[in-house]
């Protein structure tokens, strides 16, 4: 039996989740917050136990070191040794990893030159590699790219229709998101429906306060919502997803606001936020609307329907379905939202029963039998397929 880590360090926090292997049994799961400023917070739950400590760390380092500590001491291990391997969210992969990866210098180098890509989010996944290596100095560490598994879209999807020399020279281009928790529920999918992923046309909607959509054929990412950056595509909590790009310039002059002003706006103050004009949380909204508010309404079926639009378009690259796939957050729990990203496709053979529909939270189909095109309610485990990764890419014996 292994012990392995799996790690999602940003800017000024981490989570963590302790596994052991090949058995994919949680022992630890933890969240250090307000890294580099006051008042931080650190907490483990161990055996159904959540313990809270109130610590300012200055680095990541200091937070590791913390939480080493503390595995030890409420018998998560019996020492760090037991730990014989982590692994590491990377948002971004770019073009240079089409899988997950043993991290070396030249592994840290590449990340770093991605940062361009990802520049909120590459450098505070470096941070937390650099401190844990720092920790585990002999133990193998693995980086998991959220682009990884969207890098077997064909040209004809990934390219914008822009001059050729934008992508050769800057790689402009799609890369897509969210890829570890689209691999996690198209795999899991496979099991459940009894066949082989390489059989089966899938779309998976990972759904929260960032979503995206995946055409996943035979396996494959052949196509996603998300584009260069995480803001293309679907309706977020705070993000536009796609609109038409003559609109920044047009806000641009009717504001006054710069380039950079209005990609704040795109990001920060759009999506569900924008349209509802109080909030980006899904339940505050479909709370808003079952009180008759019609600007929450709005929202529910903006988000909706963006959704819904991708389901006949996916299923003609695909040349058929088999599956759609709802995970995440929204996807999980909010029956509403699947209700409105369903409704209209039966002429695609697909019939969800209102009554199962009523879950959250659970793995479930929610189609009718007769139902074609199978519907299934997925939670995603984005931390089992890292540590599974880590068992793959460091090759750690299966006990």
């Amino acid at each position: 039996m292994a012990k392995i880590i799996a790690v999602n360090a940003g800017s000024s926090s981490f989570k963590f989740q302790l596994f052991e292997m090949p058995e994919e049994t949680e022992i630890a799961k933890g969240l250090v917050e307000r890294i580099g400023m006051d008042n931080g917070v650190f907490t483990i739950t161990v055996g159904g136990e959540k313990i809270t400590r109130n610590r300012n760390f200055e680095t990541h380092e200091e937070a590791v070191d913390l939480m080493l500590e503390e595995l030890v001491e409420h018998g998560a291990v019996a020492d760090i040794n037991e730990i014989v391997g982590s692994g590491h969210r990377v948002v971004h992969g770019g073009e240079s990893f089409d899988d997950s990866v043993l991290i070396t210098d030249e592994v840290v180098e590449k990340i770093e030159n991605l940062s361009e890509l990802a520049p909120l989010h590459n450098p505070a996944n470096l941070m937390g590699i650099r401190a844990f290596m720092e920790h585990l100095p002999d133990v193998p560490h693995v980086a998991v790219f959220d682009t990884a598994f969207h890098q077997t879209m064909p040209e004809s999807s990934y390219l914008y229709s822009l001059p050729y020399d934008y992508y050769k020279e800057y790689g402009i281009r799609k890369y897509g998101f969210h890829g570890t928790s689209h691999k996690y529920v198209t795999q899991r999918a496979s099991e459940m429906l009894g066949r082989p992923l390489k059989e089966l046309k899938l779309i998976s909607c990972h759904l929260g306060n960032g979503a995206s959509i995946a055409a996943v054929k035979g396996g494959e990412s052949i196509d996603t919502s998300m584009g260069f950056t995480p803001l293309a595509g679907v309706t977020m909590g705070t993000r536009s997803g796609n609109l038409d790009p003559a609109l920044i310039p047009f806000i641009m002059e009717k504001t006054g606001k710069t380039a950079t002003e209005v990609l704040n706006v795109l990001n920060k103050e759009s999506g569900l936020l924008g349209v509802s004009g109080f909030s980006s949380d899904l339940r505050d909204i479909e709370e808003e609307a079952r009180k008759g508010n019609q600007r929450a309404e709005l929202a529910l079926d903006v988000f909706g329907e963006r959704i819904h639009k991708y389901m006949g378009s996916y299923a003609t690259r695909m040349g058929g379905l088999d599956a759609i796939i709802f995970t995440a957050g929204v996807g999980e729990n909010s029956d509403i939202i699947r209700e409105k990203v369903l409704k209209g496709l039966e002429f695609m053979g697909v019939y969800f029963d209102k009554s199962l529909n009523d879950v959250r939270g659970k793995e479930k189909f929610i189609n009718y039998p007769y139902s074609p095109v199978k519907i299934l309610i997925i939670p995603t485990n984005e931390e089992i397929e890292i540590v599974r990764d880590v068992m793959r890419i460091a090759d750690i014996p299966r006990g």
